[in-house]
């Protein structure tokens, strides 16, 4: 005879609305108490009739992922990998399935309909990539369950999840200021590079704090790739008023400015420092290693599924804040010029 949901209940010794919250994948039961509900389960060969369970309750244990994709998505965006295993581990965790689907801004809106209409999913995690103001307008609408992962680049009404990109340019500057570097440099992307935008302005913050003038060529904008970095550096060299110490908005143009500082036969940090942001994909493996402004993705990631979880039994819930404080790794590539 089949195990019940009474059985499990008296083998692990609780009570079975506790198994019923351990299933549902409900935060409030603490962690050892899943783990001896679930060996519960395991020992009896108990396996709940998830579709019958969903259907009921009108739920599918499913979260969909959009975002935009193509050929080497990985390699061009590395951290939205970091940030999908991060909130498929906090969803996973909780009985939910993860699904992700490439999309654009113009198909998000009918897409996204279709699946709240149809009840495909029970929450969508959405990148800054694909929304739009009409996107903005269903999901208002209809109250659908989602989380943005970007802040939006216009007023919204959308719940949103972010890194503090400012806040992770005002610790570039206090470091190399407080390590002795007088005179700095910023290549980074153009202003359609959000990300790049804003961790410069919170360098210049910290700069005219300190009344630190910043010559205007020591500012370099262009793609945010390596070939960009490379020829970004190039021009800084170019003229004779070098700065002590390049900051790059990201690895890819970190990887080019460390490749023209070596054609120039610049060494690092001796003749100049460099720092970029991210702990990948080339700041340990180049030569040296770089300083970075690390920041933890795979913990957005996380915060992102708990989020998600919480606006599927709040649709409501009104859900706008950056997350996770980025941290200094310091390397090769700076040095303590004041001593």
């Amino acid at each position: 005879m089949a195990a019940t949901i009474k059985d499990v209940a008296k083998l692990a010794g609780v009570s079975t609305a506790t198994v019923s919250k351990v299933m549902n994948g409900s935060y409030s039961i603490s962690q050892r108490t899943i783990d001896h509900v679930r060996r519960a389960m395991d020992e009896l060969n108990y396996h709940p009739n998830l579709r019958a369970r969903n259907f009921a309750r009108q739920s599918t244990r499913q979260v969909l992922f959009l975002t935009t994709l193509g050929e080497n998505a990985g390699f061009s965006n590395p951290h939205m990998f970091e940030i999908m295993s991060g909130l498929e581990h906090a969803l996973g965790n909780k009985g939910y399935l993860l699904s992700v689907k490439d999309m654009t801004p113009e198909q998000a809106p009918e897409f996204v309909r279709d699946v709240f209409e149809s009840k495909m999913a029970d929450g969508m995690v959405i990148h800054a990539s694909v929304i739009s103001k009409a996107l903005d307008d269903l999901v208002k609408q209809k109250e659908i369950p989602h989380i943005v992962l970007g802040q939006p680049h216009f007023p919204s009404h959308f719940c949103w999840l972010d890194i503090d990109n400012k806040l992770a340019g005002e610790m570039a500057a206090n470091f190399l200021l407080q390590h002795g570097y007088q005179s700095l440099a910023f290549i980074g992307g153009t202003d359609e590079d959000k990300i790049s935008a804003h961790r410069l302005a919170g360098v210049l913050s910290v700069l005219k704090e300190y009344d630190v003038i910043v010559p205007k060529h020591h500012l370099q904008y262009g793609a945010s790739d390596c070939e960009s970095g490379f020829q970004m550096t190039k021009q800084l060299l170019h003229n004779p008023n070098l700065p002590d110490v390049i900051i790059c908005a990201n690895n890819y143009i970190a990887y080019g400015c460390v490749s023209a500082l070596k054609e120039h036969q610049m060494k690092i940090p001796d003749d100049m420092g460099v720092l970029t942001f991210d702990d990948y994909p080339f700041s340990r493996i180049l030569e040296p290693k770089l300083t970075v402004v690390n920041i933890d993705v795979y913990d957005m990631g996380i915060q992102a599924g708990k989020l998600i979880l919480n606006k599927i039994k709040k649709p409501n819930l009104q859900i706008q804040f950056y997350c996770t404080l980025p941290s200094i790794t310091a390397r090769e590539s700076t040095k303590n010029r004041s001593t």
